[in-house]
């Protein structure tokens, strides 16, 4: 009994330990994928944060070539001055049509928008003169509306103390050779429509 008592206690110790051999070794190959995968993954962030750097520091230097007026100046939001809509009588001869025409100034300031309350009312008898030589032919075409729109903006200007040279003046003057002057900031920036309606 003693030699089989010695081999059924035998029998259990090899199982025992072959189970903790196995147990250890599922431990150490999970702990490797873990490491494994974290390593992984930490050099591909890093490669990522590397290649994102590259691509700023070449658009960086794109725009610094590009642009380099625009890095010393912020960028202001547009200030916008709606007016009344106009409602006028067309010039047409062959009958009787009017327009109705929305406009909205863009101004270089909030200062500029006060100035424009104050002359308020001869800037609208400005665009309306204007409006009031408009024939319906000029006014359906895209070349007739920005005619339109660089008008208003020199009548808008004049009682302001500015005078925005014609097309005309402009490409005579061009042609002639002249001292280069420093460029002339306007306070209405530009002439938008919100509305045109020809009847």
């Amino acid at each position: 009994m003693s030699a089989a008592t010695a081999e059924l206690t035998d029998a259990p110790a090899p199982k025992a330990a072959g189970k903790k051999k196995l147990i250890i070794i599922i431990v150490a190959t999970v702990l490797l994928l873990v490491l494994g995968g974290g390593g992984a993954a930490v050099f591909m962030m890093k490669k990522k944060a590397a290649a994102e750097a590259d691509s700023e520091d070449g658009a960086a230097e794109t725009h610094a070539v590009a642009e380099p007026e625009h890095k010393e100046e912020k960028r202001k939001p547009p200030i916008f001055v709606p007016l009344d809509p106009f409602t006028v009588n067309l010039a047409d001869r062959e009958a009787e049509r009017y327009a109705q025409v929305g406009v909205t100034l863009e101004i270089e300031d909030a200062k500029v928008g006060e100035d424009l309350k104050l002359y308020l009312p001869a800037i609208r008898n400005n665009i309306l003169m204007l409006l009031a030589h408009k024939t319906a032919g000029e006014l359906l075409t895209r070349e007739g509306k920005l005619k339109l729109a660089r008008e208003i903006r020199r009548e808008a200007m004049q009682p302001l103390g500015f005078n925005l040279p014609d097309e005309d003046e402009e490409a005579a003057s061009t042609g002639k050779k002249k001292k280069k002057k420093a460029p002339v900031v306007y306070p209405v920036k530009a002439v938008h429509f919100s509305n045109i309606i020809i009847q």
